[in-house]
């Protein structure tokens, strides 16, 4: 549930209408199909990792084991980074989510509640975080359920009285809109949705019983997520129109124009805005709950290896670590208290900074695993004592590695495509990239690491 409700949130609720807008409903399916594949080779990654070494705050770790203590401390750091400014980012979302009901009311109170929330969740044990992010995820996925459910029927006409047939999907002449490039940028979008799975590695180390449960997870939680996204894509592709302006629309602002709300009203929901909005509101909080657990336990273990202050690895005696803990809190409220002034510039700098992580942690562990299977059978290990082994190796980190550096190359490439370039556009994309380069390189200098060896890599430590 952890690794489903870190997938399941406003990419899916919100943001898919502007996708098949984009790429009209086969476009849409074609990326999703084509990312939901290489995140299942990431995860698989993982997973086999994970199995052998679970620790918390794992992808620092398997870096720096298995390629360069350089690349640990890049990601380690980058990961802590994103997850520590996405907690202001859901506490912004969640006031203006709050506003549909409470028009008058300040988000800064809001967003002061959500914080003492998730600091709850989170400060207690971490069987309340786990507790959580289950209720929150629970909501999301019984909303998808009853919505594909629901938008099935009316595909047969059971609300409307008339089957829709494929006119709306193949409207035009085809369900494929704006070419092989507007099917690209749906790639980046789909990327960002599916964001949030790799959580249940980060999770394996105080989870109960990884061996055995770790692998059950991400075997399960693939093929779930793949199907709520592909499915709930497919009916929104039939349902309506991908020139329906109101795709565009849809964002935390516009609730009553959510392609999940549209539909639920044509179906007869009457009250299916406000229903939307507080399964939205949930998809929020876990997104907050989960950055909380995230951003801390990395900083955690960046601290265990000598590379945060090492106050940070301080524990209570149930196993949450405390400073690491509040120091994330206070750069959230910090930064959402800066969202609120000068019109959010600096922090929209500190968003777009963090933007492209996600794919930056994906390229890692894809890398990891790729050389943690090559040192295992160089150092002689047999494979078969493997508690999980990936699939598909050594063509599924090599997919997922090109795929995700394609991606992250690409993510402005319409500001190249016009005959002005908009370079404080790409600047503000592609920021992420270069500060990635500097922990990398920087670490790397001041350290004098190197790529370390195949009959090297340590197998045997676990902390």
């Amino acid at each position: 549930m952890i690794a489903m409700g870190g997938a399941i949130g406003t990419g899916l609720f919100v943001a898919s209408g502007s996708s098949i807008s984009d790429a009209g409903p086969g476009g849409a399916l074609v990326a999703y199909i084509v990312v939901g594949i290489m995140v299942y080779f990431v995860m698989t990654g993982l997973g086999e990792m994970a199995t052998f070494m679970p620790v918390a705050g794992s992808f620092e770790r398997y870096a720096s084991r298995f390629v360069d203590p350089a690349l640990g401390f890049a990601l380690g750091w980058n990961y802590w980074y994103t997850w520590a400014v996405t907690v202001p980012a859901e506490l912004a979302a969640g006031s203006i989510v709050m506003k549909y009901w409470f028009p008058n009311s300040s988000p800064i109170l809001w967003s002061a509640i959500f914080l003492v929330l998730l600091l709850l969740l989170n400060v207690v044990s971490v069987r309340g975080y786990g507790e959580g992010e289950f209720w929150f995820a629970s909501v999301k996925v019984l909303t998808i359920i009853v919505f594909l459910v629901v938008g099935v029927l009316m595909i047969f006409g059971v609300f409307t009285g008339r089957a829709v047939g494929f006119h709306t999907f193949n409207l035009g002449g085809s369900p494929f809109h704006g070419g092989a490039l507007a099917t690209f940028s749906t790639f980046l979008a789909a990327g960002f949705a599916f964001q949030g799975t790799e959580l249940v590695g980060l999770a394996a180390g105080e989870s109960d019983d990884p061996k055995r449960n770790v692998p059950r997870a991400i075997r399960q939680v693939f093929w779930r997520i793949l199907i709520f996204y592909v499915l709930a894509i497919f009916v929104i592709g039939m349902l309506i129109p991908y020139t329906d302006p109101n795709l565009l629309k849809s964002d935390v602002n516009n609730v009553a124009v959510s392609p999940f709300t549209l539909i639920l009203q044509r179906a007869g929901l009457a009250i299916a805005a406000s229903v939307m909005n507080a399964v939205i509101l949930t998809a929020v909080l876990s997104a907050g709950n989960s950055a909380v657990y995230a951003s801390t336990r990395m900083l955690w273990a960046l601290a265990k290896e000598g590379k945060a202050p090492r106050v940070f690895a301080r524990l209570t005696r149930k196993g949450i670590p405390i400073y690491a803990l509040m120091v994330t809190m206070v750069i959230g409220f910090v930064a959402f208290l800066a969202s609120l002034y000068g019109n959010g510039v600096v922090y929209n700098w500190m968003l777009n900074a963090a933007s492209l992580t996600g794919f930056l942690a994906w390229l890692g562990i894809a890398i990891s695993h790729w050389r943690f299977r090559r040192a295992y059978v160089a150092q002689g290990r047999d494979l078969r004592e493997l508690a999980y082994r990936a699939k598909w190796y050594p063509f599924g980190p090599l997919f997922a590695t090109i795929l995700c550096m394609v991606v992250i190359v690409g993510q402005d490439y319409t500001a190249f495509t016009g005959g002005h370039v908009q370079w404080a556009g790409v600047i503000a994309t592609y920021v992420g990239v270069p500060l990635f380069l500097v922990l990398w390189i920087g670490y790397k200098l001041v350290r004098k690491t190197k790529v370390i060896p195949l009959q090297e890599c340590d197998f045997d430590a676990t902390e």
